[in-house]
């Protein structure tokens, strides 16, 4: 069966602007069957981030089916194509904060379903209860001729089955003490947009080198209860989400596990505070992503204020991830004692084969191997960021009078007493060591072949700020640095500072 809906109502929710398409009627079956409605329509350039279609749920319903299409269509050079986003909301609404949210999947999938016992990747098992739900369609991109769409829901009758009850990771494995440990919080499954299984991520973790792992889908917390059996001794494993909002990308990083975080505002509604504190409340750590990446929506326009760290290396280290090394360095000089600071990281946003988990990660000084002492170390910013478990760095500072300091800490030092600065590094044959500060690049030195080296550097607080330390490959692009192999974050000298 096929009807035409057109708009019922646009509506303003704060300052989000919903479309919201006419009700979809459904008989309801005494007995086993099923029943079927699609939806057709275009829509037009400037559409709201968000088009809601509510349909009806009657008793009964053992499971939901949704499918949809939409065309692309011809565009002039540098025009943007089509592309529509989909997911769906229950009978407690699609107000914001998402206590109706059942499931996303983004441009990811053409369909899914959900019964009380299972659902697709990116989708919440549950029980179906009869009421108005709502598919939620996102037009991310549309063309100048419009977005003409067609969305089919089917409804299957019968027994409704059982939930079963999510098991999630422990929130500690056994580790090694205190210890450096490496960890990718950035990575993408068969719940969002990736590729991957759980498994083959828990295996290339460990292939790796990884001591522990995020889960951070688009979108949905639908993988939290999806690692049953994958971690152990040996791999931690953290639940978060990325929230992929049309002004930039967040991680949510170590949310306790079930926590949905959403993503449907923009910078101009001044609702990200909301949401960061969300994340905080559950646990967590709130880390931009990729700050400065070209993709549409991906660049970060919310500010720094709420970051506990930013992703400063996504990936393959690329033009966008110098601009945001560069703009994160910028910020280190005015951290003055008893004033917070924003620490680093990096992560891979590994997606599908031949993204490299791992590449790079972040390597985080921790008491143990557990969810609090990992969110610690990175929050404090001990911690630096490899391409690979074969690199490793190291740098310290030495008063004269015998206290020293470490990543992510302050030296209490007299302005003019003499500080050394010590960076060991190995791993890396032919690359260029730097030691880095608020003035610029003071020492640089080219490692051995053998890939182990150190540089030594004596300074004072009164003409040094900060020093942090870098890897880095022959330069690639003219004019530009060569890409990183690691890089720490910042010592400070001088006066007293805690984050």
């Amino acid at each position: 069966m096929s009807e035409s809906v057109g708009r019922r109502a646009v509506f303003v929710a704060g300052a989000a602007t919903v479309l919201t398409l006419g009700r979809v009627g459904f008989a309801g079956a005494a007995g086993a069957g099923e029943e079927t409605r699609t939806v057709r329509g275009t829509l037009p350039p400037g559409a709201p981030d968000f088009v809601e279609l509510p349909f009806d749920v009657p008793r009964g319903v053992r499971e939901i089916e949704v499918s949809y299409t939409y065309e692309k269509v011809s565009v002039p050079p540098g025009t943007p194509n089509n592309a529509l986003d989909i997911g769906i909301f229950d009978e407690r609404g699609t107000g914001l904060g998402g206590e109706g949210f059942r499931g996303w999947s983004g441009g990811a999938r053409s369909s899914f379903f959900l019964r009380a016992d299972a659902a697709t990747p990116g989708y919440l098992p549950g029980p179906l209860r009869a009421g108005t739900w709502h598919v939620v369609l996102g037009p991310y991109t549309v063309a100048p001729q419009g977005l003409p769409y067609a969305v089919t829901i089917t409804l299957r009758y019968g027994d409704p089955g059982r939930t079963p009850r999510p098991i999630h990771p422990p929130l500690r494995a056994r580790g090694r003490g205190r210890a450096w440990y490496r960890g990718d919080c950035h990575l993408h499954s068969v719940h969002s947009d990736g590729r991957r299984s759980p498994a083959e991520l828990a295996a290339l973790a460990r292939a790796a080198g990884l001591d522990f792992i995020n889960t951070s889908e688009h979108n949905t917390n639908s993988a939290h209860g999806a690692w049953e059996g994958l971690w152990g001794d040996d791999l931690l494993i953290l639940t978060g989400e990325e929230i992929t909002t049309r002004n930039g990308h967040v991680l949510a990083i170590g949310t306790d596990p079930g926590t949905f975080v959403d993503w449907r505002y923009r910078a101009r509604e001044n609702r990200f505070g909301r949401f960061a504190r969300e994340i905080r409340r559950a646990g967590g750590l709130v880390v931009p992503a990729h700050p400065h990446a070209t993709c549409v929506g991906c660049n970060w326009k919310f500010g720094f204020a709420e970051a506990d760290l930013v992703e400063v290396w996504n990936g393959p280290f690329t033009p966008d991830d110098e601009v945001s090394l560069q703009a994160w360095d910028a910020t280190l000089a005015g951290a003055v004692p008893g004033r917070p600071w924003t620490p680093a990281m990096g992560n891979s946003d590994a997606h599908r084969d031949p993204d490299r988990v791992g590449g790079p990660q972040t390597v985080v000084l921790a008491k143990e191997l557990s969810r609090d002492a990992i969110l610690a170390g990175l929050r404090a910013g001990r911690a630096y960021v490899a391409e690979s478990a074969a690199v490793s760095l190291s740098l310290t500072a030495v008063g004269s009078r015998g206290r020293h300091a470490g990543i992510g800490e302050r030296l209490p030092a007299e302005p003019a007493e003499p500080i050394t600065i010590r960076c060991e590094a190995s791993g890396a044959p032919g690359r260029t060591l730097s030691l880095v500060t608020d003035q610029g690049t003071l020492l640089t030195t080219t490692l051995p072949a053998s890939g182990t080296g150190a540089a030594e550097w004596l300074t004072t607080p009164r003409y040094t700020t900060y020093v942090r330390a870098e890897l880095r490959h022959a330069p690639t692009v003219a004019g530009l640095p060569g890409p990183l192999a690691a890089f720490t974050n910042p010592i400070f000298l001088g006066g007293h500072h805690h984050r």
